[in-house]
């Protein structure tokens, strides 16, 4: 089950709720009580234990590092 981030705009507390997708816009009152919550907008950060392969070439800015000098 997904998880959402809110904070509470009234006493600045952050806290999570678990919900179905379908219940994502639901409002949720904070563990203290408040019902001024806002859901933040949460980023997903995604680390590999391997390193990536890299594209062939300068790998220089505008157009593979050749222009840039």
């Amino acid at each position: 089950m997904p998880r959402y981030e809110f904070r509470c705009r009234a006493c600045g507390s952050t806290f999570e709720v678990s919900r179905p997708m379908s219940a994502s816009g639901d409002p949720a009152s904070c563990p203290e009580g408040h019902d001024d919550t806002v859901k933040l907008l949460s980023t997903v950060a995604m680390t590999g234990g391997g390193s990536a392969p890299r594209p062939a070439g300068g790998g220089g800015g505008c157009c593979g590092g050749g222009c840039c000098s």
